[in-house]
């Protein structure tokens, strides 16, 4: 993204999700606390507008939002994210319902949404906010992680790819982007824009899977479509 395109919004004043705020597309609090048939996990794909939307449309998605992780400031904005200085990276936080829909399934869409090989860039974004990063919040999940990457290496090292640069870590701080940002390509006057660079590679089973959306559902993303996220509706998969 570029920080042009926001001026004047995109200013150190500019607010953070209130406690009350709902999702812009799914009706749910930002803020709403975890039941015990939720989860949360967080995931990095490059910038982060397409990549909520795409984590936003599927089934047993509670809420998602943007934010930024994995860096060593507290409270950041988004020029201070975009100046490579605090660590964080772009990343969405994902609550979904574990009745409807398994990690399994949203590390599907992970992997498939983007390129994971390289490093501090996604397509035209460059910078170590882009870098592809997946954190955890349970020891499961960290298994479930580290064994998909290892299969899609597989995979992707046929495909003729390089090495997997996601980091994987437990338990990172989460810091809610400005307001501005949240489910943005779902609002009026939003730039349809998406950075993401699929490689056309797909995940299928591995150690640990457990996949709980039909067939049906991974055909709605054709990654052979140039940002076929953007040019998808806004509204949730139907099962």
């Amino acid at each position: 993204m570029f920080p042009s395109w926001l001026t004047p919004k995109a200013s150190k004043e500019a607010p953070i999700p209130s406690e009350t705020e709902q999702h812009a597309v799914l009706g749910t609090g930002l803020h709403d606390p975890l039941t015990t048939d939720h989860e949360d996990a967080l995931f990095a794909c490059g910038c982060f507008w397409g990549a909520e939307k795409g984590f936003w449309k599927l089934p047993g998605i509670i809420t998602t939002a943007v934010g930024y992780a994995g860096g060593h400031q507290e409270q950041p904005t988004y020029q201070e994210v975009c100046s490579g200085r605090t660590g964080h990276t772009e990343i969405v936080r994902v609550v979904w319902n574990k009745s409807v829909i398994d990690f399994s399934d949203l590390l599907k869409l992970f992997w498939e949404c983007h390129d994971p090989t390289q490093g501090n860039r996604q397509g035209n974004d460059r910078g170590s906010q882009y870098r592809s990063a997946i954190y955890t919040t349970t020891i499961q999940q960290m298994e479930l992680a580290q064994a998909s990457r290892d299969s899609f290496q597989q995979l992707l090292s046929k495909g003729g790819f390089g090495a997997i640069t996601t980091e994987i870590k437990a338990d990172q701080q989460f810091h809610y982007a400005e307001s501005y940002h949240q489910q943005y390509l779902a609002k009026p006057g939003s730039r349809p824009y998406c950075s993401a660079m699929p490689t056309q590679v797909a995940l299928n089973d591995f150690p640990g899977a457990n996949f709980k959306l039909p067939v049906s559902v991974w055909q709605e993303y054709d990654w052979s479509v140039s940002h076929c996220v953007l040019r998808s509706g806004n509204e949730i998969i139907k099962l």
